[in-house]
């Protein structure tokens, strides 16, 4: 018999050690290294997999087929648009988020949604038993006769399930408390979490089955376990949001056959996620009027056009270190935007406060958020309203210049759309906007220019 090999497995990066370190050398995290056995390998089955290795054939790329993924749509648009129109078959979808945010509320919309098909969908759960699923379905409105409900933590339970109902879904909440009883590891442990994916990856290859696994998220924001369940599965899913606020965001970073740059956008109610299918009239619909500091930005998530309100505050500093402080925009952008500000349009800023908000507690990472913030801040420091119809995009340079971004016309139709009269873009992004009509498009050069038409 092998003899069984014990090493220390750090339980956030997966890192192996053949002794106990109260820090992990990789990750810097301290006390996550935990002892697990390995399993030695079986030489039959290595032999075996030599032996079927023989059967394959390398084809050239002439010889390759194109066949089009096949996608079924899952009821909800804005999930269909993040996973690039519907589940493709037998595909692994993993979903994350923070405790509470509504993943286990999404899975079961869901399964509403594919049951109306007439598909069987199995739905595991490691979490809470069947009475308490019930309830929550009893709240959501979940009525589907094509769902099976089985509370259960064993994964060959699960697969003995699946061998007798025959699904076309599997729903798996979650990840982390599914075990292997091969492997005596704790479940949610490295070695239990990878051997998990693995076997609903083969399930899913194998059968043509479409499974959603619901993750759990550590607190700086990734899914928990090792970064190989990322790279195992088919699409990642993070189920963004605020748990007091309503609004959640379901944003694609692993798709293999779709793009990763859309959002979808959901409201948090009482029977369940409602769809936003216009976020910017939702984003602008608690705007006030005539308040300084308030400047309208349209960004561009993927393929759509989105207005949100970027909101500054300016006061005076009581301390010697002016703060700087910013929800939903990167931190040091808005510094260097700060620096510009004093620079080049000579703005007093280095004994100011600067807090700066997205509205909506919506994240813009495109750098056409630069003009607005620029606005913004230079509207609550002089204490100037900006019109309440002017809609600002650009990047902004270190030397002040504004520089031209992607995307003007869809933007600008989307600002005609909901009302706006004037637009302020970019000069470089003039160039064929003559054909939109009804509303107003000034270009601009640099910050000076921009603040002296806003302002």
């Amino acid at each position: 018999m092998a003899k069984l090999k014990r090493v220390f497995v750090c339980q956030d990066c997966g890192y192996e050690s053949v002794r106990w370190m109260g820090k992990c050398p990789s990750c810097n995290e301290w006390n996550t290294m935990v002892e697990e056995i390995e399993q030695p390998a079986d030489k039959r089955s290595l032999n075996t997999a030599q032996g079927a290795a023989g059967l394959s054939r390398p084809v050239s790329l002439e010889e390759v087929s194109l066949l089009e993924e096949h996608r079924e749509s899952t009821g909800l648009e804005e999930l269909d648009r993040v996973l690039g129109g519907g589940v493709v078959k037998g595909s692994l979808i993993l979903i994350g988020g923070d405790p509470g945010i509504g993943k286990s509320t999404l899975i079961l919309q869901i399964c509403e949604s594919l049951g109306k098909g007439g598909d069987t969908i199995l739905y595991a759960s490691g979490e809470e038993s069947a009475r308490q699923i019930k309830m929550r379905a009893n709240r959501l409105g979940v009525t589907s006769t094509s769902l099976r409900l089985v509370a259960e933590t064993n994964i060959d339970a699960i697969l003995a399930h699946v061998e007798n109902t025959k699904p076309r879904f599997l729903m798996i909440d979650s990840i982390q408390t599914m075990f292997n009883p091969a492997l005596s590891s704790a479940p949610g442990s490295v070695s239990q979490v990878r051997e998990v994916t693995a076997t609903l990856m083969g399930l899913a290859k194998k059968s043509d089955m479409t499974i959603f696994v619901v993750g759990h998220v550590t607190k700086e924001g990734a899914i928990a376990g090792p970064r190989v369940l990322e790279h195992m599965v088919d699409t990642v899913l993070y189920f963004e949001g605020d748990r007091h606020h309503t609004y959640r965001i379901l944003r694609g970073v692993k798709n293999r056959f779709g793009s990763t740059n859309e959002i979808g956008i959901f409201e948090m109610g009482e029977k369940g996620l409602v769809e936003i299918m216009n976020p910017s009239e939702h984003l602008l619909s608690e705007r006030t009027q005539g308040m300084s500091g308030s400047a309208v930005l349209c960004s561009i998530e993927g393929t759509r056009p989105m207005l949100v309100e970027i909101q500054a505050l300016i006061s005076t500093t009581a301390f010697g270190m002016p703060r700087r402080m910013s929800t939903g925009i990167d931190h040091n952008r808005v510094v260097l935007l700060l620096a510009v500000l004093e620079k080049k349009v000579g703005m007093r800023l280095y004994d100011q406060d600067a807090y700066i908000n997205v509205a909506g507690g919506i994240r813009i990472d495109e750098p056409a958020a630069d003009l607005a913030v620029v606005c913004s801040i230079a509207s609550s420091f002089r204490n100037m309203p900006i019109d309440h119809h002017l809609c600002i995009m650009g990047e902004v340079g270190l030397t002040g210049e504004v520089r031209g971004i992607s995307q003007v016309e869809k933007r600008i139709l989307e600002c005609r759309k909901l009302g706006f009269k004037t637009c302020l873009i970019p000069k470089a992004n003039m160039k064929g906007l003559d054909r939109i009509k009804d509303i107003d498009i000034i270009g601009v050069d640099t910050v000076a220019q921009a603040l002296s038409v806003v302002l």
